[in-house]
């Protein structure tokens, strides 16, 4: 029965991580100095450099962000129910 009941919220949860990690991200290229938003791989005008970088980092981070939300769900749902959601 947990199982059932954590897959949506894991998905809601899923989504709202997403919102999070594109603010970050944001948030992060500005910090390094760059005032627009991050290269398109396909942008003529950027660097192979600069889009790497951004790719690496938008990677990380998101990747970051799914591990805290996965695992704050996870054990929030064995605070409340006393098992771990598989």
């Amino acid at each position: 029965m947990v199982k059932i009941l954590y897959k949506p919220l894991g998905l809601l949860f899923g989504v709202l991580g997403g919102v999070i990690a594109g603010a970050v991200f944001r948030r992060l290229w500005a910090l390094l100095g760059h005032q627009d938003s991050a290269p398109q791989p396909t942008d003529e005008d950027r660097t192979w450099t600069e889009v790497l970088t951004a790719a690496a980092l938008q990677g990380a981070v998101f990747a970051l962000v799914k591990a805290v939300v996965d695992r704050s769900g996870a054990v929030g749902t064995r605070r409340l129910t006393g098992t771990w959601p598989d």
